[in-house]
């Protein structure tokens, strides 16, 4: 009940049933993983038992071995994955430092990239929340939101560039370019364009 195309794909399979593996490598290590959808060249290379898994793009949850209800799509999209469930990256490079960090969700080129163990934030956007390491709990949508923030977290940056600076935490920043001033300050909110 697999379906496996292209050179090694699902080489490794002894049990697992209801794969989709299209690409050179694909689903390659998959011993018992099963309702896994892997399409392009080396995507869920190395998942083993991780289940309920789609992988479309080159290297996409590359990484992944046990993982299970992740959704990457888009070239290197969750590609360090390895252990971590819940994950949802859309575009190239979305999440692609994650390693462990589980419930988060990624749309846009590059966002959320530099996340490796955080877990719970939503980041939409180009290079939305892009600097973000084991922050935890923020949610950045819009081009380049909340992109200075690493290890901070309970932050909510809605617009363009908004809270673009911000190294903190529980900073609300609503608004094109809100809150692009505040650097260090904690629980502060802007509201509206250009506000503080």
């Amino acid at each position: 009940k697999n379906v496996a195309v292209g050179r090694k794909a699902l080489r490794e399979n002894t049990s697992a049933s209801n794969n989709t593996a299209v690409g050179t490598n694909s689903l390659y290590a998959n011993t018992t993983g099963t309702q896994n959808t892997s399409i392009g060249s080396s995507s869920l290379i190395d998942n083993t038992t991780g289940s309920y898994n789609t992988g479309l793009g080159y290297i996409a949850l590359f990484e992944n071995t046990t993982g299970d209800y992740n959704t990457a799509v888009g070239n290197a999209a969750l590609r360090n994955n390895t252990t971590a469930d819940n994950n949802t990256a859309m575009g190239y490079h979305a999440l692609h430092a994650n390693t462990t960090g589980a419930q988060n969700t990624a749309v846009g080129k590059s966002a959320g990239s530099a996340i490796t163990t955080a877990v719970n934030n939503t980041v939409m956007g180009y290079q939305a929340g892009d600097a973000i390491t084991t922050g935890n709990n923020n949610v950045a949508i819009g081009n380049t939101a909340l992109s200075a923030s690493t290890t901070h977290t309970a932050n909510t940056a809605v617009g363009h560039a908004a809270a673009l600076n911000t190294v903190a935490d529980e900073v609300t920043a609503i608004g094109f370019i809100a809150g692009q001033a505040n650097t260090s300050g904690t629980r502060n909110t802007f509201v509206g364009a250009y506000a503080a």
